[in-house]
Formats: structure tokens, C-alpha cells, sequence
């Protein structure tokens, strides 16, 4: 055989077996609810092909705000949420489940404006929330909480969007103060914003982003769930290890190259995230608490009826955290 003839048949060869391949992956489309460092393991485990490593062709689909968001998951698309509050939507009728948990504590600052000073001056004032049922939205009835208010007369929640838009709201006056995560902290101190608290010094251990979907799709497409979490979760432990990789992609999914604010959302992960994501049910039982003066059914609830542990646990059995914790270990 020529030489021509045999580089011909490798190239076809390869080509084949590519095509073969990229067949085999089953897509599936994965949701997240904002542009803030907390859905970093998502983007990472896209573009560092551990998605595509477990078998799964993921597209990330940006949907804008919590409420939005667990609106589409109940729906059924996307079939898989990075989001944590599935509580609401299965008191409402839907049967959500949440199979991971990367949140104990809401990673959120209240700024305000200038000339609010003190916690205590939010009575009587506008503060921006991402949407209702969103994470931000349940850190300002913690607040409201432990300024003993009643977040329905005492101020007025205004739902604005991403952190980027309430930043803009709070500049141009519509909003008195707002709810922040980290990444926005930076940006927030050099417009002049006043820390008001960073909500986990508040001390309520809350159940915040995780990995949910819909009990239907686990008992028709459990092999997908098991393998868009293992995705998952060795995303954070890549996370852990490159620093530089992760920036450059939290830099793209967050849309900024601001160094201070990719610095400050890096460290806050690696600080916050748990390598085994576990959800937590004192933070669900805060959520059913919460919810119960609104919606009743919820004093009856348990945390455990929102949660499937069982991917964890057949990650825990089959060695799948050791071989991560061999894989990137400690630095």
C-alpha cells in the first residue's frame, strides 16, 4: 500500500471513529440561574470536557433569575438546574429533586446607597432581589429576620435581574440598597456602595445552589443524572487545583475581565465549596420555616422529601471522591 493510500486510510480511520464518538455522547442541556461564581463547576466541567468525559454533550443554558429558572426545570427543560430552591416549587405541586448541594451559607453582601449607614435604616426602604424565590430573595427575609420586620410591610423587595442590573439600579436611585454575591463586592466598593452585612455573619445555615432536577427524569434518565454529577463534582475539585484555568473561565461565563473581581470570586469558592456536596437539611428546614407563614403545607414537610442522596452515596461506595482526592490533591 502507498504511503499516500495508507495516510488516506487513517485519516478516514479517525474521522470514523470521531464521529463515532461524538454520536455515543447523549446531549442534554444544563441551566443556571446567574452569571456569579457559584455556578463556576458548571462552565468548567463545559469547557474542561469533564461533561463530555462521563459521556454527556451539555450545553449550559443561562436562564435569568431562580424564579425563571425552576419555572423551566419544572417544565422540563432544561431537564438538569444548577439551583438550590426546589423547596417552593414541591409545596406548589411540582416534584423536584435536588442531588447536590454546594451552598450552607447564602455568600451575599447588602450594600446600599450612601446615606444608609446601618442595618437598621433598611426599615421603610427598596431592596433589590434578583426575583422572587431566588437565593437573594430569601437572603432579605434573613435580614429582615434579624431586624425583626416584616418583609411585606416593613420594606419593599423590588426584583431587578442579575447583580449587574441591581448595580445599576442602585446607581441610578430606583433601588435603596440590594443583596449581592461576591463577585459584585469589588464593583459595589468602587461605586461608593456602603456594606451594610455579609449575610453568613448572620449565622443561618441556609440549603443554597446545588444540583436539582425532576424526580421523572431520575427514574427515566438516571445514568444521565449520575453522570452530569460526576461532571460536577470534579469540576470543583479541578477548580481547587487550577486556579488560572478556572479565572480564565469564570472570566468568560461572568463576562468580565476585572481582576479583582475574578480574584475575590476564586478565593470565596475555594473558602465555601464543599469537595463533597452533600445538601444540607438544617438549611432545607430553614427554607420550610421560612416559607410556612405563605404556604402551609410547609410546616407539615420534611427536608428530607427534596432531596435524593443516592448519587452521592453511590459515589461514596463506588470510590469516586477518592479517586478525585488522588486525582487533585490538596495543595
Amino acid at each position: 500500500m502507498s504511503k499516500r493510500r495508507l495516510t488516506l486510510c487513517f485519516v478516514i480511520f479517525f474521522a470514523h471513529a470521531t464521529a463515532t464518538a461524538a454520536q455515543e455522547l447523549k446531549k442534554v442541556r444544563i441551566g443556571y440561574p446567574s452569571l456569579g461564581f457559584r455556578q463556576g463547576h458548571i462552565w468548567v466541567a463545559k469547557d474542561q470536557g469533564l461533561f463530555r468525559k462521563y459521556g454527556l454533550d451539555v450545553e449550559p443554558i443561562f436562564l435569568r433569575g431562580g424564579q425563571l429558572a425552576i419555572q423551566a426545570l419544572a417544565a422540563g427543560d432544561p431537564p438538569i438546574m444548577s439551583i438550590g430552591q426546589v423547596v417552593q416549587a414541591n409545596l406548589s405541586g411540582f416534584d423536584l429533586a435536588l442531588v447536590a448541594g454546594v451552598e450552607r451559607f447564602y455568600d451575599s453582601t447588602i450594600f446600599a446607597r450612601p446615606g444608609i449607614t446601618r442595618l437598621e435604616q433598611l426599615k421603610g426602604k427598596r431592596l433589590g432581589i434578583s426575583g422572587y424565590g431566588a437565593a437573594t430573595h430569601f437572603a432579605a427575609l434573613i435580614v429582615a429576620k434579624h431586624l425583626n420586620l416584616d418583609p411585606n410591610k416593613d420594606m419593599t423587595l423590588v426584583p431587578g435581574g442579575p447583580d449587574a442590573e441591581r448595580v445599576a439600579a442602585l446607581s441610578a436611585g430606583k433601588i435603596d440598597a440590594s443583596v449581592f454575591n461576591s463577585s459584585t463586592v469589588p464593583v459595589a466598593k468602587r461605586m461608593g456602595f456602603i456594606e451594610l452585612v455579609y449575610l453568613p455573619d448572620l449565622g443561618v445555615e441556609v440549603q443554597g445552589n446545588g444540583l436539582a432536577t425532576t424526580r421523572a427524569y431520575i427514574k427515566s434518565n438516571r445514568d444521565t443524572v449520575k453522570s452530569a454529577l460526576k461532571g460536577y463534582v470534579e469540576a470543583i475539585h479541578f477548580i481547587f487545583n487550577n486556579k488560572p484555568a478556572t479565572e480564565t473561565i469564570f472570566a468568560k461565563y461572568m463576562r468580565t475581565d476585572d481582576p479583582e473581581v475574578l480574584e475575590q470570586s476564586y478565593q470565596v469558592y475555594v473558602k465555601t465549596t464543599p469537595k463533597k456536596p452533600y445538601p444540607t437539611m438544617k438549611g432545607l428546614q430553614f427554607l420550610l420555616d421560612a416559607l410556612a407563614p405563605q404556604m402551609p403545607q410547609a410546616k407539615n414537610a420534611k427536608p428530607e422529601q427534596f432531596v435524593d442522596l443516592s448519587f452521592l452515596q453511590e459515589l461514596e461506595k463506588e470510590g469516586f471522591f477518592n479517586e478525585m482526592a488522588k486525582k487533585y490533591p490538596s495543595k
